[in-house]
């Protein structure tokens, strides 16, 4: 129903704010099992890109409307408020499904969950846009692109918006309408209680009901409906295939690497190199080609990392250098060293100024300050003290077939090439073991450990055949 226009008092930017992302769907054009806001762009869910806009512009609650059994709500963050549609199509349906959840107090803006790179300044902008015009609606609009398949805005003569034509067909579309290049994408704010009021009276359109629907019902109500013009079109790019996808992930990853490029990183070779949402690095570090940094992984100052260098939920202190290595939930104190072609698993612990050199694999191990790994060794489940020199190709043989063993080797040890330690065994501080020893008893302390074969020389034996015969004696 229409009634007398209202006079909508000025409005304080403390009012209650409320984002709604709109979560819902698989997204069958993707190809894929994972709800689509659920796919990461730069190592995060594009819905949480969304999430962390709204809350950065200020957002009291953020609301996400998801359908039941999607498999959407169990990606989202614990933050938020969910809110099923469970009944109803189209935007507006799930619009209305969160009207509980949000209730008739302050302002709510409504965003797409597949729309990541909207900006928390840009959505601040639309909130006091909204404000200052005392509007019941604000759209956000853009003159930036092709506007073919968009809803365009046709305003009155006052400037206010007067509709939405939709040209996603254009039989019949005015040709003075077809040449507007303003353009609806897809974000609102909206008076809470007006919303709800007008999304009832909303008709249904090919069994849908839409969110712009309420705009025409606003104003028969004599209520304003205004827009906020914005040139950055990265807030209209959405993504329903994987092409898109990899187009919005570009972008993300450019302004990523922007934003350590400003704070003092540099990155040789930028067009190799990826770096998710998530990961830090420190003043004067240097990544090199081909290097990928993941999840959690905070990096210091004045580091070297890469190239061809993999590192994911790791930390690393400061003046650490890792060329050509794979690192995956590790820890590596300041000034230490890796590679090339280092391998920290799980539980890795390299010390300050502590050597893994090329070829070996660290797991679930503590390397003391100063220790040294230089080559072809594998160090599982073991404790190395400080200053020890671990010698090429030794082992620590952790398991039993049945259980996990730590080897522990004391501060200042030297170990022999291709020694191998029978887990639990303990090697005390200062102690030596020989060249190609099995060490299987605990060594004490300032010992030397030694458990291999006597050597037997047998002479002839380059003459004999495979048989054992003496070749001359065939030869006769």
């Amino acid at each position: 129903m229409s009634g007398p226009a209202k006079e909508y008092p000025a409005r304080s930017m403390s009012e209650r704010l409320t984002v709604l992302v709109m979560a819902a769907g698989r997204g069958t054009r993707m190809c894929s099992s994972l709800p689509k806001v659920l796919h990461p762009v730069c190592g995060k869910p594009m819905v949480e890109w969304v999430i962390e806009a709204a809350r950065a512009a200020g957002a009291d609650d953020v609301v996400c409307i998801v359908r039941p059994g999607d498999g959407v709500a169990e990606g989202l963050p614990g933050s938020v408020t969910i809110a099923e549609q469970r009944v109803g199509e189209g935007t507006g349906a799930a619009v209305l499904s969160a009207r509980e959840a949000v209730g008739d107090e302050g302002e709510v803006v409504v965003l797409s969950g597949d729309v990541p790179l909207q900006s928390p300044e840009l959505i601040a902008d639309l909130v006091s846009a909204h404000r200052s015009q005392r509007a019941a609606a604000t759209l956000l609009t853009t003159e930036g692109l092709d506007p073919s398949g968009y809803g365009r805005i046709v305003r009155a003569a006052d400037g206010s918006v007067q509709q939405i034509v939709e040209t996603k067909h254009i039989d019949g579309v005015p040709a003075e309408q077809l040449a507007i290049r303003e353009i609806n994408i897809g974000t609102y704010a909206f008076a809470a209680a007006e919303l709800w009021t007008a999304l009832d009276e909303v008709d249904t359109e090919h069994g849908e009901v839409y969110l712009t629907g309420a705009l025409p019902v606003l104003k028969r109500r004599g209520l304003p409906v205004s827009s906020h013009l914005t040139d950055d079109i990265r807030s209209a790019m959405g993504v329903n295939d994987r092409a898109a996808l990899m187009e919005v992930e570009s972008i993300a990853q450019h302004q990523i690497l922007i934003a350590h490029a400003r704070n003092g990183v540099t990155f040789r070779a930028p067009a190799s190199v990826v770096v998710e949402a998530g990961v830090t690095i420190g003043e004067d570090t240097t990544v090199g080609a081909a290097t990928t940094l993941r999840g959690a992984t905070a990096i210091g100052n004045g580091c070297t990392i890469g190239p061809a260098t993999t590192i994911t939920d790791s930390q690393l202190a400061d003046d650490i250098s890792v060329p050509h290595s794979f690192l995956v939930e590790a820890r590596v104190e300041q000034g230490a060293s890796l590679g090339p072609f280092a391998y920290l698993r799980p539980g890795a612990h390299v010390g300050p100024g502590a050597k893994i050199g090329t070829f070996v694999e660290v797991k679930n191990a503590e390397i003391g300050a100063g220790a040294k790994v230089p080559h072809l060794s594998y160090i599982g489940d073991a404790d190395i003290g400080e200053s020890a020199n671990i010698g090429a190709g030794n082992i620590t043989a952790n398991y039993d077939g049945r259980h996990k063993h730590r080897t522990t080797i004391g501060t200042g040890v030297r170990t022999g090439v291709d020694t191998a330690f029978v887990a639990p065994v303990d090697i005390g501080d200062g102690a030596y073991t020989g060249a190609g020893s099995v060490i299987t008893e605990d060594v004490p302390e300032g010992a030397l450990g030694m458990a291999r074969s006597k050597q037997t020389n047998i002479e002839g034996f380059a003459d004999r055949d495979d048989r054992g015969n003496r070749k001359d004696e065939e030869r006769d």
